[in-house]
C-alpha cells in the first residue's frame, strides 16, 4: 500500500478500512468537496494517500465535537487546500483539545473495526503500554474473558496510538518519549496556570469559565506550534549532522 517513493497509496476500500468508515462515506465526502479527489492510477483505479486519511481523521474529530456537516464544510473550506497530512494532524490535535476526556468500552470486534484491520495481540499490548487502552481482564486473546469484557479505550488517543503502531521505533523509545512529553507538558501547564491565576482571582465563576473556554484552544495551538518548530529544528540538526552526535 505504498509507492516506490514510500508514499502511502490506498484504494478506496483500504482508505475506508484504515479510517474506520464505509466506502459510501468516503465517496460522499468526496462529492461534498471535503476530500480532494484521488490520483487516478493504472486501470483507472483511484489511489488515496496520507492527506486523505488525515482529512478523514479531522472530519471524525469535528463530528465528535458535535459539528454539523455544514459547519464541517465551512471549517474545512477555510483551510488551505494543499495542507499536508502533518498540518492536518496539527489541526486535529487542536480540535481534540476542546473535547472532554472520552473513554469507551469496546469489544475486540469494534476495536478492530475502528482500527481498520485486525489487531494482533502484540499490537494490543503496545496500545495498552502507551495508555491508549486497558483490557477488561488480564487476558485479551480471542475467546477469553478479555474478549467478553472488552477494552476500556481512550478514544481521543486511539487514532494516535494506531498511527504509532506503524512508526519504526521500538516500544521502549515510544514509552520513553511519552514520559518526556507528559513530564514537560505538566510542567508547562503548571506554569501557565500560575501565570493565569492572578488574572482570574478577582473574577466571578462565569467569567472564569468563559476565559478558560477561550484560553484552552489558544494555549494548545500555541504549544503545538512552538513545539513543532522546535522539533523541526532539532531534527534538521540531527539529519544534517550538526547536532550533539554529529561532532
Amino acid at each position: 500500500m505504498t509507492t516506490d517513493a514510500g508514499e502511502m497509496s490506498l484504494t478506496v476500500d483500504e482508505l475506508a478500512a484504515r479510517a474506520g468508515v464505509t466506502v459510501r462515506t468516503v465517496r460522499f465526502y468526496g462529492s461534498k468537496g471535503l476530500l480532494p479527489p484521488p490520483v487516478i492510477g493504472p486501470r483507472r483505479v483511484g489511489r488515496y494517500g496520507a492527506r486523505h486519511l488525515a482529512r478523514l481523521a479531522l472530519i471524525e474529530e469535528l463530528q465528535r465535537q458535535g459539528m454539523t456537516l455544514a459547519a464541517i464544510e465551512r471549517y474545512l473550506g477555510q483551510l488551505p487546500s494543499d495542507l499536508s497530512a502533518y498540518d492536518l494532524a496539527i489541526h486535529r490535535a487542536v480540535v481534540a483539545s476542546w473535547a472532554p476526556d472520552s473513554v469507551e468500552t469496546l469489544s475486540r470486534a469494534e476495536l478492530d473495526r475502528r482500527a481498520g484491520r485486525v489487531l494482533a495481540d502484540e499490537e494490543l499490548e503496545r496500545l495498552a503500554a502507551a495508555g491508549v487502552l486497558v483490557t477488561g481482564n488480564a487476558s485479551d486473546t480471542e475467546g477469553t474473558d478479555g474478549e467478553e469484557d472488552g477494552f476500556r479505550v481512550d478514544t481521543g488517543l486511539l487514532r494516535l496510538g494506531l498511527e504509532l503502531l506503524d512508526v519504526p521505533l521500538s516500544q521502549g523509545t515510544i514509552l520513553a518519549a511519552r514520559e518526556v512529553l507528559m513530564e514537560h507538558s505538566r510542567a508547562a501547564a503548571r506554569e501557565l496556570a500560575r501565570l493565569f491565576r492572578g488574572e482570574v482571582a478577582e473574577r466571578d465563576t462565569r467569567d472564569v469559565r468563559d476565559l478558560s473556554a477561550h484560553i484552552h484552544p489558544l494555549v494548545v495551538q500555541a504549544l503545538l506550534t512552538t513545539f513543532q518548530r522546535s522539533l523541526r529544528e532539532e531534527l534538521s540538526e540531527l539529519l544534517s549532522g550538526e547536532g550533539p552526535s554529529g561532532g
